[in-house]
């Protein structure tokens, strides 16, 4: 039962963090084209790399750290801040409204740099479980 506690707590954190990050970025950048859910499915991709670098069983992590790592920090935080659905939808609303450069360019950037980022954070979390025992 307590897993579903850290999860939803992290859900409704990370939504938060979400909405406010999407609304300042929207702010100075407009919303012609979804910056913000762009921005926010980047940095959650590479948050979410360290998070599973560090989590991995051969890390330094001991297994109730590895357990809230997972339920608390990357299901419930990450999965409520980024926004793969809300991506969706934006794209959705492009293509309906005919704004197909619009919907292309979001589909490729998201794709492209949030497996970039991914990646990135799994290497610099991986330079930590690297440092095991030192």
């Amino acid at each position: 039962m307590l897993a579903y506690l850290w999860v939803a707590l992290g859900g409704a954190l990370g939504s938060v963090a979400r909405y406010w990050v999407n609304g300042l970025i929207s702010e100075k950048l407009g919303s012609t084209f979804p910056w913000g859910i762009l921005a926010i499915n980047i940095t959650g991709s590479f948050v979410i790399g360290i998070l599973a670098a560090l989590a991995v069983p051969e890390g330094r992590m001991d297994s109730a750290s590895r357990q809230f790592t997972t339920q608390f920090l990357m299901i419930g935080i990450c999965g409520g801040y980024t926004t793969f659905s809300s991506f969706s939808l934006e794209t959705l609303k492009k293509l309906q409204d005919g704004e197909w450069i619009y919907a292309g360019g979001n589909i490729l950037l998201s794709v492209v740099l949030c497996l970039v980022a991914v990646w990135l954070g799994f290497l610099l979390g991986s330079t930590f479980t690297s440092m095991k025992g030192n």
